[in-house]
């Protein structure tokens, strides 16, 4: 096995050439980090300050003869999916660290922006990091071991999640469950259901990214 500190993936430097924030996006199931660092220059315009890193999740794709895994999910019942995740999480922890480190930023300059699998990733690590991120955004996924949350949970990170009414992937009922779940906890969290969206991003999500960095973010 690799050692956890060595993902790597795709860099986008900070528009403005001095970076303030990192944002880390994090890939679905079956694509790497050159999935998303294509959303790098379409948040910077929010986001001028922001560096972008999309570390290749640490597993090839159990699936598929391509692509990577945060973890497997050939069984979907709850304990292997949370295994799963936290051997996953041994990996990004101190990925995302070393990111950070190396721009002189601390924690709570931190961005987390994820995909599907990637958003379970992201809602998992980024609300149990001791230093609380700027915020956290997910698309089309999932909240997972939400009855653990509020137990588990180091900070109150603000939480978007978007997703289609026309997945056909991650049900769209999910949305309903993870922001339930992260209310549950004490996280606040705006929730957008967007119509005709399958299981992908578009220029709706975009924009409502680019609302709440600002808000959130940028003030």
């Amino acid at each position: 096995m690799a050692h956890p500190a060595t993902l790597t993936g795709p860099s986008h430097g900070a528009a403005s050439g001095t970076a303030k924030q990192l944002v880390v996006l994090l890939h679905g199931l079956g694509a790497d980090g050159s999935d998303l660092i294509a959303l790098a220059p379409l948040l910077a315009r929010t986001l001028p300050d922001a560096a972008f890193v999309a570390p290749d999740a640490p597993f090839p794709c159990d699936m598929a003869p391509y692509g990577r895994q945060w973890f497997s999910v050939q069984d979907r019942s709850p304990g292997p999916i949370l295994e799963g995740v936290r051997r996953a999480e041994t990996f990004l922890a101190p990925y995302v660290d070393a990111q950070l480190a190396s721009l002189g930023l601390g924690g709570d300059r931190l961005i987390i922006a994820g995909f599907s699998q990637g958003t379970m990733m992201g809602l998992h690590h980024g609300l149990r990091r001791a230093a609380e991120p700027l915020c956290i955004i997910g698309c089309s996924g999932r909240l997972l071991a939400a009855e653990l949350l509020a137990a588990e949970r180091r900070n109150r990170a603000p939480v978007l999640l978007v997703h289609g009414d026309a997945d056909e992937v991650v049900p769209p009922a999910s949305l309903k469950l993870a922001a339930d779940g992260l209310e549950a906890a004490g996280i606040p969290v705006e929730a957008h259901m967007l119509r005709g969206l399958g299981h992908g991003i578009d220029e709706r999500c975009i924009a409502l990214a680019d609302a709440f960095l600002r808000k959130v973010v940028t003030g």
